[in-house]
């Protein structure tokens, strides 16, 4: 079993001393009760991650480490962006949770049409919900990325990025149960990002699916199954893990 991590917003270099305190300490000392000559994984989430081991507890919130390895793993290629409609709120940090797992590189929470949830007045807390899912779920899967979580997105903004992506030589793939096309037809190995589009529990508007596809967008679909909204950007993604070299390391 890999060592758990933890998140610091510096790492450390090889031979070098850590401390870990605050919550990430708390929780590294009386939750996941880490002992003196454990090995224990410090990350920033941009990056950087240590292999360290444990030399000294103090307190019930603070660890300290030596590092004895220290590595940069760059972002998998092609970047992976998932453009969320909101999910019902029982689902909502679910989808991220899986998608990151699964390893997204950005989410991008969307006010689809058809959206039963609504995020109105309260787009920051959303936000910030999403935000710490993602970086529970990095730390759980032991990503040395955490995926970034943009603001809200209106359909104007989904449809101004999914146009810089498609100019740019990337990929727009539309998730769609009544599409023909599949995602593996999709020149995914070339492209420098994939964005995925993922539409709430009722579907995509055929308004939205039409704007899209005129941008270049392809509505594509993953096998005979109809997907959950919080599922369907983690099926996605293990496809495109498979299907390109962003899991061959």
């Amino acid at each position: 079993m890999s060592p758990p991590l933890f998140w610091v917003d510096d790492v450390p270099s090889a031979g070098a001393q850590a401390t870990l305190s605050g919550p990430e300490g708390r929780h590294a000392v009386t939750v996941a009760r880490l002992r003196v000559g454990e090995p224990v994984l410090l990350g920033d989430g941009a990056g950087s991650l240590a292999t360290c081991e444990v030399t000294g507890i103090g307190g019930k919130d603070t660890l300290h480490a030596r590092v004895g390895r220290y590595e940069f793993t760059d972002r998998a290629t092609p970047l992976v962006t998932v453009v969320q409609a909101l999910p019902k709120s029982e689902r909502s940090e679910l989808a991220v949770d899986l998608a990151t797992e699964a390893g997204a590189d950005r989410i991008v929470p969307w006010q689809a049409a058809r959206c039963v949830s609504r995020w109105t007045g309260k787009a920051d807390k959303g936000v910030a919900k999403w935000t710490a899912a993602a970086s529970a779920a990095a730390k759980q899967s032991r990503r040395p990325w955490i995926p970034e979580v943009t603001d809200l997105a209106t359909t104007t903004d989904v449809r101004a990025r999914c146009a810089e992506v498609v100019g740019a030589g990337g990929v727009v793939a539309v998730l769609h149960e009544e599409a023909a096309e599949p995602l593996r037809d999709l020149p995914l190995a070339d492209a420098p990002e994939v964005v995925l589009v993922v539409g709430p529990e009722g579907g995509l508007d055929d308004a939205e699916i039409a704007d899209l596809t005129a941008l270049g967008a392809r509505p594509v679909i993953l096998g005979p199954e109809v997907l959950r909204t919080s599922t369907a950007a983690a099926v996605a993604l293990g496809a495109i893990g498979a299907l390109t070299d962003r899991w061959a390391r």
